[in-house]
């Protein structure tokens, strides 16, 4: 059984989209999960049916928190479970090949895959992630189009699209769920890739991805959720040095949108303030933040 996961905030006609892309229960034996962010969303009802499951989250979790409710149920069905996560505004090509099993029989050592993903243009949207410790960035690179290999190990790879295998973990691998949004997929292979999990992407398997089609409705909580998540990854995964510098950085570029695109500034501004007040980590005093944007904007 190949298990898919996806997530559901107001997003029936994308997940319908998607499940239309799967190939009959004859050619895969598959089940979807669906969990449901957006409770009071009925029309994503009339999608269960013996293949799909749809769990109600209750609440909007989030991305990673939600996904842990479909991994939780999914490892006390089967704990040598393949499952894909996958975005609502994802689908699969028409003559896609689905035969992971033999995949991960013949490349056991892989914990977690990614998959290339490409927008409705055929452009590559995703195709590896690296990070640069020393300086707090983190990229997406194209490391499998032009390559022979099968895969090619990396630092993260997209939560658009990835797999788990649940034979090589001992116990239910799990996203953290202090990331509400954005990050988390990074946070999740930077923690196993940690405790010794490998991390790899691969152009064997592919999705198609309509880029933001879901969070561009929502502006300033697409900003305030990245920038508190990324706040988040700069404070584990880098040192106080980056942190302060990249902290000033977001600060300045807030102040410069404050007339331009003032959604985004706000945004920005509240998660930096979000961050401060649950993070004693934050070295740079509430009182300095707040006489620094009035300078800048006097």
């Amino acid at each position: 059984m190949i298990y898919f996961i996806t997530v559901n905030y107001y997003s029936t006609v994308l997940i319908t989209q998607l499940i239309n892309s799967l190939p009959g229960a004859i050619d895969l034996n598959y089940k979807l999960l669906i969990i449901n962010n957006s409770p009071d969303d009925k029309s994503i009802e009339n999608l269960a049916c013996q293949n799909i499951l749809i769990i109600d989250a209750g609440c909007n979790l989030g991305f990673g928190s939600a996904c842990n409710l479909g991994l939780k149920w999914i490892y006390t069905q089967d704990t040598n479970a393949l499952v894909w996560i996958i975005n609502p505004d994802a689908y699969f090509a028409e003559k896609s090949k689905f035969d992971i099993k033999a995949f991960f029989t013949l490349y056991p050592e892989i914990s977690i895959l990614g998959t290339i993903i490409h927008t409705p243009s055929n452009e590559v949207w995703f195709a590896g992630g690296r990070f640069f410790q020393k300086t707090g960035s983190l990229k997406s690179v194209d490391l499998i189009t032009n390559c022979d290999a099968d895969y090619v190990e990396c630092d993260w790879v997209s939560g658009c699209s990835l797999i788990i295998q649940f034979r090589n973990f001992s116990e239910c691998p799990l996203f953290d769920p202090e990331y509400f949004l954005y990050y988390e997929d990074f946070d999740f292979c930077k923690s196993y890739t940690q405790k010794g999990y490998k991390v790899a992407v691969t152009k064997i398997f592919s999705v198609i991805h309509q880029p933001s089609s879901i969070t561009n409705r929502y502006t300033r909580k697409k900003i305030f959720y990245s920038t508190y998540s990324y706040l988040i990854t700069l404070q584990r995964y880098t040192n106080t040095f980056v942190f302060t510098l990249r902290l000033i950085r977001l600060i300045g570029f807030a102040v410069i949108f404050i007339f331009i695109k003032p959604k985004i500034a706000i945004g920005k501004i509240q998660a930096v303030f979000t961050y401060w007040r649950d993070h004693s980590q934050l070295h740079i005093p509430e009182k300095t933040l707040l006489q620094y944007l009035k300078n800048q904007i006097n």
